[in-house]
């Protein structure tokens, strides 16, 4: 017997009882994409799964069912003893494969038949997707967002973890694509998220907003690898917007603080990629103090010659200027404004 769910009963929040969501597609499936939250307990291994399929494709159907069978029975006993913990916290669990197809139901089949409380999600991965196209946009209509602008360095992202500490709706959208939106944007932060991870993190976000004002801080279309959709851009650039200053001992001790993490190689890779904006000659300079451990004169001099320039042209009609050199101060000043503004 197969039990099956909606995914929209779980966005409704019509599950009472504890669940857990388990994501038995292959690794390399899961680090593309998945439903946030998920568990990975693979079915096949990334090799299994590309054998299978081109078996598949070139052979017949049958022959890779039977090495599908082959491969899953050898993971059974380690797949149900990890189920059965995960059974003990809670009290649904809930399996999804790329399309609701084999893979999930026949793993929810077996389960069935040694008494655990298993469901498969109808559709899969594939019909969560059309959730999120369908229901993303919806999500983002009534929203009115305070846009937070500001030279590199000011602190706009912790301006706006704050905000969120203060009980503020934010929507980091620099955390959903994992990067920090420019050339070193990527610095230790690991594999930047999909268009598709992307997308499910801002829903997830947007469904848990206590009101319609959401602060988000100002990015270009482009976030590393990620592309914000339009109708959420074309919100943010409708919004309201506050631009954000600070000295430069303050900003410089903010790139310290993301940047800089015992990773020398790294940071040098990087400073590279500005060849195409700085001469060969600064790159060496900069390069060869890196490596002195000269890491301030660096970062301002950067800011200063290359980034600040950047956004001079980039002025919008600001509804507060704010001086974020001490967090709480510039806190205050936004909350006040909030108070007068939005009644």
């Amino acid at each position: 017997m197969i039990r099956t769910i909606d995914y929209k009963k779980i966005d409704d929040d019509e599950i009472k009882d504890s669940y857990v969501i388990i994501d038995v597609r292959s690794p390399k499936e899961f680090r593309r994409a998945t439903i946030p939250g998920a568990i990975n307990i693979p079915i096949f291994s990334d090799e299994e799964r590309e054998e299978i399929g081109t078996v598949y494709v070139k052979d017949s159907v049958e022959k890779a069912k039977h090495l599908g069978v082959i491969a899953a029975s050898k993971k059974l006993p380690e797949i149900y003893d990890k189920i059965q913990k995960l059974q003990r916290k809670y009290k649904m669990i809930i399996f999804f494969c790329e399309r609701g197809g084999m893979r999930s139901s026949s793993l929810v089949s077996f389960l069935y038949t040694v008494g655990i409380n298993s469901f498969k999600l109808l559709g899969g991965y594939k019909a969560y997707r059309g959730f999120i196209n369908e229901n993303l946009p919806r999500k983002v209509e009534q929203v009115r967002f305070i846009v937070l602008h500001g030279n590199t360095g000011v602190g706009k992202t912790k301006l706006l973890k704050r905000l969120s500490e203060e009980g503020f709706d934010i929507l980091d959208l620099e955390g959903c694509a994992n990067n920090r939106g420019s050339l070193f944007g990527d610095i230790g932060l690991g594999d930047e998220n999909s268009q598709k991870y992307f997308e499910s993190l801002v829903y997830n976000t947007l469904k848990k907003r206590k009101g319609n004002i959401v602060f988000v801080e100002a990015e270009s279309k482009r976030i590393g690898h990620v592309i914000i959709p339009d109708y959420i851009y074309s919100l943010m650039k409708s919004g309201n917007h506050i631009n954000i200053n600070a000295d430069l001992s303050s900003r410089v001790a903010n790139i310290m603080e993301d940047y800089v993490h015992n990773n020398v190689d790294e940071l040098i890779e990087h400073i590279d990629k500005l060849s195409k904006y700085i001469s060969s000659k600064n790159i060496e300079k900069y390069k060869k103090e890196i490596l002195d451990g000269k890491y301030k004169g660096v970062i301002e001099e950067l800011m200063l010659k290359y980034y600040d320039p950047l956004y001079e042209n980039k002025i919008y009609n600001y509804s507060l200027e704010v001086d974020n050199s001490n967090i709480d101060f510039a806190c205050k000043h936004i909350k006040a404004w909030i108070n007068s503004s939005y009644k």
